[in-house]
């Protein structure tokens, strides 16, 4: 597995992380916790060092797989992690909060839960409109000042939030949704952070699944998947966006490769400080998505791919409107 640095930081991870949301949170009940633990020194195994996870995922629960299957390989591999949310006592969500004495309590506990010394790189998850975002990256910059966190990033913020952020602690990693079917982030984020020299994680980078060819529109998702009330994942929607999924199939076909590689190469031919983080819970998916940094795209590729997805009009909203609030600020 190729490695990559994001932006002009000195995080170096795999060319493909894992995304380990799936594992325990939105796509239905929590997987074995054995077989994920599996799963995830699998991907170890295979040369992926990089691992996303946050506090809000179960929540709390993924932190702790995430920490107990990576215990064995601390110091070679890098777990990202974020705050952003609170809770009440029994766990429940509670809406926005980056205040700086709350990202410091979460910290604390994303330590614990983890079992490591630092935190690789703490995101925050979404941007808090009750909190300036100064106050969020100063708070960081004392949890880097005390050798809690290594590097600071965002996820979902728009670019004012992120320069205004950078100013006070510098920002190694933007995360936001980037995929073939979701490319806002190109009219303006992907300019700012090479300006920047800010590393980009796209997450979704295969459509929540949707651009692996696996889903069409009679599939069924368990009651507690969050794709049932997410708008592009409506029948009709995906009845629609089905084009794209065929014309993707078609196009990785000439290259040997399945639909999901051809889209996850075309993110890594993008530029070299992107590094997607599509999740898995089955070892020949894992495998299969692996795969796609083998997978070389020229010039020509990318333009008749993109030539070609352009022509695609992707019907349904990527959020619910109260979602997509919370995104780009």
């Amino acid at each position: 597995m190729q490695k990559r640095k994001l932006g002009n930081s000195t995080l170096e991870v795999s060319a493909l992380g894992l995304g380990c949301m799936g594992m325990s949170f939105g796509f239905g009940p929590p997987s074995d916790k054995r077989e994920m633990i599996a799963l995830i020194r699998a991907a170890v195994e295979r040369g992926v060092t990089f691992f996303d996870t946050a506090e809000v995922y179960g929540p709390f629960i993924n932190e702790e797989l995430v920490g107990e299957a990576l215990a064995p390989f601390k110091g070679k591999v890098i777990i990202a992690t974020k705050f952003g949310f609170g809770f009440d006592r029994d766990g429940k969500q509670t809406g926005l909060n980056s205040r700086p004495e709350h990202i410091k309590e979460v910290a604390e506990a994303s330590l614990e839960r983890l079992g490591v010394d630092a935190i690789d790189l703490l995101y925050q998850h979404r941007v808090d409109p009750d909190v300036p975002i100064e106050d969020v990256a100063g708070a960081v910059r004392d949890l880097v000042e005390q050798g809690k966190v290594k590097h600071f990033g965002l996820s979902e913020p728009g670019v004012e939030t992120i320069r205004r952020a950078h100013a006070i602690q510098r920002v190694t990693a933007v995360q936001s949704e980037y995929s073939l079917w979701w490319r806002k982030p190109e009219q303006d984020v992907l300019p700012a952070l090479e300006e920047l020299g800010i590393g980009f994680v796209p997450f979704s980078p295969l459509g929540k699944g949707f651009l692996t060819g696996k889903i069409d529109e009679s599939t069924k998702f368990d009651k507690t998947d969050f794709r049932n009330i997410v708008p592009r994942f409506t029948p009709e929607a995906r009845k629609a966006n089905q084009v794209l999924v065929e014309l993707l199939g078609k196009l990785a076909a000439k290259k040997n490769a399945t639909a999901a590689q051809l889209a996850l190469a075309w993110l890594l031919a993008k530029k070299p400080w992107i590094v997607p983080i599509p999740g898995t819970r089955k070892l020949e998916r894992l495998d299969e998505n692996l795969g796609a940094a083998a997978v070389e795209l020229t010039a020509a590729d990318l333009a008749e791919i993109e030539s070609a997805a352009a022509k695609v009009d992707v019907q349904g909203a990527r959020y619910p409107e109260h979602l997509e609030r919370m995104t780009g600020r």
